[in-house]
């Protein structure tokens, strides 16, 4: 009753239950109650508000920084564990902070900083809207991560956004578009991106040309990938703290592009994967289990694809996820 009161504006939604239903639905309050907050009147004379925030902004230090960047490891940690719809209120918040800070910073040794910071929180807000199925948050999300990567002088930075909001597009229907909006990424970071970033731009570039029909083009781009990588465990990459990819991770992403092929030899490199994925990254595992049940798809296989789809569908569900969910609808549909 309360909720068709609310959609016909007969009750007021109130704070309380708009928390709730933030958390349940993976929303911003502003998309949750459809309308523009109410705007804060003016001061009379608001030069002593001005330069109160630029001196507050000026003060933001290195140790500042720090906490905005712990704080958004915080909230990477908690999404790849449990999801990005319970998050929604807190990274926006976040969000907010960091722009508040950047907007009233005014030399450059006080933006750079700040506006890295911003970037690397941007385009993981911007990855769980799209797995929220928020796609309009996620794509003003990689805008404001490309504004704050250019302020920061950062072609790492602007290169990863740039790339991963080609998967907006791909999602959208338009994986031609990403494709070349992937390529122009690689040329933006050129040979300034460091090896573990160009093999993450490499694989996603692969994984445009699967969704665009362009076969040569994919397994070109997965070649270079595994050119790129650089040996051993280590995942996290010193200089692009967004990137988390090693070969294990690389084995993941080929076998999903070989999946999206219909490549028989798919499932021998998601096995591979599944062996060694790291059982924190729920999120990837859901994945990980619908590219095996489409690689078994290809195959025939359909008992294999639905045990891989049940665990799919568990782990989507756990996270919260719409995107894996979909996908997960999309592929029983062929069963």
């Amino acid at each position: 009753m309360y909720v068709s009161e609310w959609e016909n504006g007969k009750r007021t939604l109130s704070d309380r239950y708009a928390a709730i239903l933030r958390q349940l639905l993976g929303v911003t309050d502003r998309e949750l109650r459809g309308a523009s907050l109410a705007p804060v009147p003016p001061m009379a004379d608001g030069y002593d508000e001005l330069l109160s925030r630029i001196d507050s902004a000026t003060s933001v230090g290195v140790s500042m920084v720090k906490t905005f960047n712990d704080q958004t490891e915080i909230l990477r940690t908690m999404d790849r564990q449990m999801g990005a719809a319970g998050l929604v209120d807190q990274m926006t918040g976040h969000l907010a902070r960091l722009e508040d800070a950047l907007n009233f910073a005014v030399l450059p040794t006080t933006r750079r900083p700040v506006a890295l910071a911003l970037a690397g929180a941007s385009t993981l807000a911007a990855w769980q809207a799209i797995d929220s199925g928020a796609v309009e948050r996620a794509w003003r999300h990689y805008e404001l991560a490309k504004r704050a990567a250019r302020d920061a002088e950062a072609p790492m930075y602007l290169a990863h956004a740039m790339a991963e909001q080609a998967y907006v597009l791909c999602e959208a229907g338009r994986p031609s578009l990403g494709v070349e909006l992937v390529r122009d990424a690689q040329r933006t970071v050129g040979q300034a991106g460091s090896p573990r970033l160009r093999a993450w731009l490499y694989a996603a570039e692969a994984e445009m040309c699967a969704h665009a029909g362009m076969p040569d083009d994919c397994r070109r781009a997965l070649d270079a990938a595994l050119a790129s990588i650089p040996p051993g465990s280590e995942d996290r990459d010193p200089d692009m703290l967004s990137i988390f990819l090693n070969g294990a991770h690389l084995a993941r992403w080929h076998g999903n592009v070989l999946a999206l092929l219909g490549d028989g030899e798919a499932v021998t490199s998601l096995y591979d994967a599944l062996d060694v994925v790291d059982p924190t990254f729920v999120r990837a595992q859901a994945g990980l289990h619908s590219d095996l049940a489409q690689a078994h798809l290809a195959r025939a296989e359909y008992d294999d694809a639905h045990t891989h789809l049940r665990q799919a569908r568990l782990l989507a569900s756990r996270t919260g996820s719409v995107r894996q969910r979909r996908r997960v609808d999309l592929l029983s549909a062929r069963l």
